[in-house]
């Protein structure tokens, strides 16, 4: 079992004071938001049969769900939503993403993604 260290940003950013107001909304759409109903549709049109696949595999759906909405809320781009989350250490804490053990999909994953939720009518 591997322990997840705390960055710096992240001791930083948990010791601040005050609690922003995207925040407060975000873990209010944490709560809100079905999650676990959401993965479980989307996940048969997410991950294809594993026979014969070949490539990285891909990134996890609950994060690429929760970028998609994150999107959403906020009216972004794939390329300012992109750059968004690497700006907001709340957006990263929502979405699930260590900048230092990993990047932020770019905005073609992005695309992609946003074009199979549309392909399945989940929009």
């Amino acid at each position: 079992m591997t322990m997840k260290q705390t960055s710096f940003t992240q001791a930083e950013f948990a010791a601040k004071k005050k609690r922003t107001r995207r925040e407060r909304f975000l873990a209010e759409m944490e709560q809100v938001v079905p999650w676990s109903r959401l993965l479980k549709a989307l996940s048969p049109h997410y991950y294809p049969d594993p026979r014969g696949k070949r490539g990285r595999p891909p990134i996890p759906l609950k994060r690429m769900l929760r970028m998609y909405f994150v999107q959403q809320w906020y009216a972004l781009a794939d390329e300012a939503l992109e750059d968004a989350i690497y700006d907001s250490q709340a957006l990263r804490d929502f979405v699930g993403i260590d900048l230092s053990v990993e990047s932020v999909p770019d905005a073609t994953t992005l695309l992609k993604f946003r074009h199979l939720l549309e392909k399945q009518a989940f929009t």
